[in-house]
């Protein structure tokens, strides 16, 4: 990982306060009982993210470097463990939504008592020496950043098993205020022929998965300027599309046919009008926002049906690197809209829209090492690189990403079949 340069701790005090509020933030509007459902095995209950992000800063550095400090509980550890076989046993993911006990107040505790030791671990300038220490800090505000969408994307998912589908928070004008601007200009973007510079350069963090920076070389394509529409999908929808296994590679099929897909996941249909579920209840399908919630075999079965294809990671990143003032207009967590909008650019010559924010964008690259990607020693080891297997690499962030965590060389990936995401689409010619 690489961190901003040693001898900022008030500046890190001050992000780590924001952040660990936010979290917070975020499950305030839930009941008790919400926070511990786990419907399914990707979801994590809201409770046990609350747990797991407060154990990574009490593990990672109070333990190993404030020499005052006093465990807050010696079995938390394997309670709130995630994936970190260097650090012991831990239980089962399937199993998280079975700890009804500690209850939430005592996780909350918990998470004031780490937070009031990481303030004193902050509150001195971090020397030359401690150049490490600093990077892990900022390595566990980024993991509870990404646990932040993880939470919106979880949650979500909860309260969508619930026949009432009650809503997260009731709609309201969104911080940022309304995304305005116009529609890019023309609906494909060129991307010459050339070598282009892959991956994380100079100062800023980053994770290990997005270096070294590489060369290479791309054959001219055209992108979309915006992102596949909720519109768009339907059409494919109501023209067979998950009907005919044509469009579908064959493991896509299956799923299609054993798990009866027939729309994005949340869509339902009643009295011949489409409605989702939304983080603010069942609403109609904003048919000219970006079709989300949908799994890589579905992105790219619609690519076939329409004649295109998706991106390469590599292209994206070059598309990116070519119209890199765009991002500034996406759609993130801060806006509270908790919804991907309508493409829109605050910016007229800017060419492309939704780059970043709104949705995760598949691509049509498996989740591998860079050149030279080393395993950092020790359990922060198995932060990314046992994962770069049977996965494929999504960019871009989405509406539920926290906008100071997100940037173009970031490197997303979960397996082809999951859809609780807020995933999308954006295509290339062929």
């Amino acid at each position: 990982m690489v961190t901003p340069p040693i001898g900022h701790s008030a500046a890190l005090l001050a992000r780590f306060q924001t952040i660990r509020k936010q979290t917070e933030s975020l499950c305030a509007p839930l009941t008790p009982e919400d926070t511990v459902m786990q419907p399914m095995v990707d979801v994590s209950p809201p409770k046990w993210h609350l747990g797991h992000t407060t154990w990574f800063f009490e593990t990672f550095l109070l333990k190993p470097h404030l020499p005052a400090y006093t465990e807050f509980h010696a079995q938390y550890a394997f309670l709130f463990n995630s994936y970190y076989n260097t650090l012991g046993s831990r239980v089962n993911r399937a199993e998280r939504g079975t700890l009804s006990r500690p209850p939430l107040a005592e996780v909350l505790a918990y998470r004031q008592h780490v937070n009031q030791a990481m303030e004193t671990l902050l509150q001195s300038e971090l020397s030359e020496k401690q150049a490490d220490l600093a990077a892990l800090i900022e390595l566990g505000l980024q993991h509870e950043q990404q646990h932040q969408e993880l939470l919106i994307t979880d949650i979500k998912y909860i309260l969508s098993c619930n026949p009432l589908l009650p809503e997260y928070l009731p709609e309201e004008s969104p911080v940022s205020g309304p995304i305005s601007g116009k529609q890019p200009k023309n609906e494909w973007v060129t991307v010459p022929e050339g070598l282009y510079t892959i991956g994380h350069q100079g100062d800023g963090f980053c994770f290990d998965n997005e270096l070294n920076p590489h060369q290479v070389f791309l054959a001219e394509f055209k992108a979309r300027a915006w992102l596949v529409t909720n519109q768009e999908f339907l059409q494919f929808m109501e023209a067979g599309g998950y009907e005919n296994f044509v469009y579908w590679l064959a493991e896509g099929w299956d799923l299609v046919q054993q798990q009866q897909w027939q729309a994005p996941l949340y869509w339902v249909q009643q009295d011949g009008h489409w409605y989702h579920y939304t983080l603010h209840g069942l609403q109609q399908v904003d048919l000219q926002a970006p079709v989300t919630h949908i799994s890589f075999y579905e992105a790219l079965a619609y690519a076939n049906w329409s004649g295109h294809r998706l991106l390469t990671e590599f292209e994206w990143e070059a598309l990116a690197q070519l119209h890199a003032g765009t991002p500034a207009a996406g759609n993130f967590l801060e806006s509270r809209r908790m919804q991907p909008q309508a493409a829109c650019l605050a910016d007229e010559n800017f060419a492309v829209a939704q780059l970043l924010g709104d949705a995760w964008e598949w691509t049509y690259s498996a989740y591998l090492p860079y050149p030279g990607f080393t395993t950092a020693p020790g359990a922060v080891g198995e932060y990314n690189g046992k994962f770069m297997i049977n996965q494929m690499v999504l960019r871009g962030g989405s509406c539920a990403t926290p906008q100071s965590h997100i940037r173009t060389t970031y490197r997303n990936f979960f397996h082809a079949d999951k859809r609780w995401q807020f995933t999308g689409i954006r295509l290339a010619q062929r």
